[in-house]
């Protein structure tokens, strides 16, 4: 059994999913709990909230990163992957700026993370806020980029996997990584230049992985790799 994050050996998984109701905005939330299946408590549990890329509102994108949100939980963390777009959504515009017409959406993107984290920390306070990560992906990507621009104090640590639009923070707090693709390059100013990533410490690592199969899509070794690098970042200190 796994004594602690960071540990050798790994849980079985459960998966919780529900949706949550924001009564400010009127808006519902589904959500997935990916926990560790142990009746014992894990001290200093670890909490990492996943945010997916646009899925056009088709929905059950929160769920397509099982490789990813399922691994973090064998491995101790407490996941919670949030579906950001509801089929009543509008779609994402694809003209135009995307820092302007696509922050909106970005925006309420934010606006569900939080909720979610106020949410979980009232039902679950045993859990380690102090040392949260945010990971996302694409849109979910620029989602993070965002939430840590605007709550920096709320956050420990950000991994974007290829976010593209939203200019990542240059700060050192929290600390930032991002996992770019092969094939999609992010927008100019979106990425630190080679001093501010010198001078925060920030972590740009280029992989061979296409944009598209960062979800359960990619194979086994790419999900491999993913999974290494996230794990990596996860236990620096």
């Amino acid at each position: 059994m796994k004594k602690d994050i960071g540990s050798t050996n790994i849980y079985e998984v459960k998966l919780d999913t529900l949706t949550m109701f924001d009564k400010a905005r009127g808006r519902k939330i589904p959500v997935a709990f990916f926990s560790p299946k142990t009746e014992k408590k894990i001290p200093g549990q670890q909490v990492v909230i996943f945010s997916h890329g646009y899925g056009a509102n088709h929905g059950g994108d929160y769920l397509i990163y099982s490789y990813l949100t399922e691994n973090l939980a064998s491995k101790g963390y407490f996941v919670v992957s949030i579906q950001h777009e509801l089929p009543t959504d509008a779609l994402i515009p694809m003209e135009g700026k995307p820092q302007t017409v696509r922050m909106p959406f970005w925006e309420r993107g934010v606006e569900n993370i939080l909720f979610v984290l106020k949410e979980i920390k009232k039902s679950k306070p045993e859990l380690d806020y102090r040392h949260l990560t945010l990971i996302g992906h694409s849109n979910g990507g620029d989602m993070t980029a965002l939430f840590a621009n605007k709550y920096p104090n709320l956050i420990y640590k950000i991994i974007t996997m290829d976010n593209r639009r939203m200019y990542l923070p240059k700060t050192a707090i929290p600390k930032i990584y991002t996992l770019r693709s092969n094939d999609y390059p992010a927008d100019e100013g979106v990425l630190p230049n080679e001093a501010e990533q010198e001078k925060f410490n920030i972590t740009i690592q280029f992989t061979n992985i296409n944009h598209g199969t960062m979800d359960d899509k990619g194979n086994d070794e790419e999900r491999k790799t993913l999974n290494s690098f996230i794990e990596g970042y996860l236990n620096e200190k």
